[in-house]
């Protein structure tokens, strides 16, 4: 079985869209094994997008992930979960997201896009080390 981190963003939450978000991804087979409604602190979200350290767009993106509560859950499936949860979030700008996915459905907006997926199996354990550490030594 494969894990992976999913956030359903400040923007799901406050629009009501984490139940369906969730019921799409439970539809493609693929279970929640830990959930929880949390509000991001700075030092977290600065860990967890360490990779965007200098980019011009950090700060917003710091201000918008810790402005109010977010999903953040362990996903895990079959095979490559990681790439299920990546497909079926579509691309990350809204405006080219594929009809069908959660951004090309839901979204409206590159910088509110209402889900982070991690991208590949190592940016899954790290990130799931990061938010749910007692499942890293499970």
């Amino acid at each position: 079985m494969g894990r992976t981190l999913l956030i359903c963003k400040p923007d799901a939450v406050e629009r009501g869209l984490v139940g369906e978000i969730v019921g799409r991804l439970e539809r493609k087979g693929l279970r929640l094994i830990a959930a929880e409604l949390r509000k991001l602190d700075r030092q977290t979200a600065e860990r967890h997008y360490a990779e965007h350290a200098g980019k011009p767009f950090l700060d917003d993106l710091i201000a918008f992930i810790t402005r109010s509560p977010a999903l953040v859950a362990v996903v895990e499936g079959p095979g490559e979960a990681w790439a299920v949860v990546r497909l079926a979030m579509g691309t990350t700008d809204p405006a080219k997201a594929q009809p069908g996915t959660i951004r090309g459905d839901l979204a409206i907006d590159m910088t509110e896009n209402l889900v982070h997926g991690s991208d590949g199996p190592e940016s899954a354990a790290r990130e799931i080390a990061l938010f749910f550490p007692v499942l890293d030594r499970s």
